[in-house]
This record gives C-alpha cells, structure tokens and sequence, in this order.
C-alpha cells in the first residue's frame, strides 16, 4: 500500500496550498438487484495498479468491509485510508452523489477510479465500476458489472 504522499494527495485536506483541486461529483446509480443496501468503497489506484488512496465508503459496519475485497486487499481493511464514511448503505435503485475536491493532477495522468460493492446474503462484486480518471470520461456514464447501474464523474 502507498501512502498518501502530498505531491498525489487525493483532497484538499491532504493538498499543500499551491496544489491545484477542483471539486469533483461521483454519481452513482444502482441496479434494482432486489437486495439489502450495498456497501460501495470508491478508491484509487495510479497506472501501474498500485493503491493510491481512498475517496469514500459507503455503508458503517466496519465487520462488513472485507467483502469490499478490492479495497480491503489494498488498505487491509484500514478505514483509516478513507476520507468520507456516510454510514448508510445505497439501497437498490438509488442514486449516491458525493463530491470531493480532488486534484487536478490525477485526471489525464493514469490514474484510475475503483467502485466495489457488496450486498448482504449475495455475492461481492470488486471492481464493479473501473473508470480511467480522464477528461474524456468525464460526464460519462460509466457501466457498472452487477449492482452498480453506472458512475459518473463530472467537473
């Protein structure tokens, strides 16, 4: 796991005051999976792969996180790497809409947006939502695999 060193820090609260940010909306919407609500971890990773940080959790018990396996493969389960936890999960057909205020830097340089979602008594779904963090993404939907309907990154 790398930390979050200030040069690549993902907020403004991490961000030297020279760096420059920007606010950013994720919307997320959901599949009508017919389920309890889903736990969604939104985090990113840089070119190669390799864990940068996370963004935002969805969902408050921390006992389930290890199902959000991508992100707690890459944080071994620290909430501490997460910068918002709302303590609701997302239920089926509902809409999350967060924004951040996130580098500029990581848009157009190889970093990637990450959504796993887990819903109780069903399957986990890591990378359900994998979204190159660029210009030409942006205002996008994304698709989501199984209980994300789809991510949009918008300026």
């Amino acid at each position: 796991m790398k930390p979050l060193y200030a040069p690549l820090a993902l907020t403004t609260a991490l961000v030297p005051a020279m760096a420059a940010a920007t606010p950013v909306t994720f919307t997320t919407q959901m599949t009508n999976y017919g389920g309890d609500g889903a736990y969604l971890a939104y985090y990113v990773t840089d070119a190669s792969g390799a864990y940068l940080g996370s963004l935002w959790m969805a969902g408050g018990k921390a006992k389930y996180y290890q199902h959000l396996s991508g992100w707690y493969a890459a944080t071994g389960g620290n909430t501490a790497q997460v910068d918002g936890i709302t303590g609701a999960s997302v239920g089926a057909g509902r809409n999350l809409t967060i924004t951040l205020d996130l580098q500029d830097a990581l848009f157009d340089a190889g970093y990637v947006l990450h959504v796993d979602s887990s819903v109780e008594k069903m399957s986990d779904q890591p990378n359900d939502v994998v979204i190159p963090l660029t210009s030409a993404n942006l205002g996008q939907k994304m698709p989501g695999k199984r209980y994300v309907q789809s991510v949009t990154v918008s300026k």
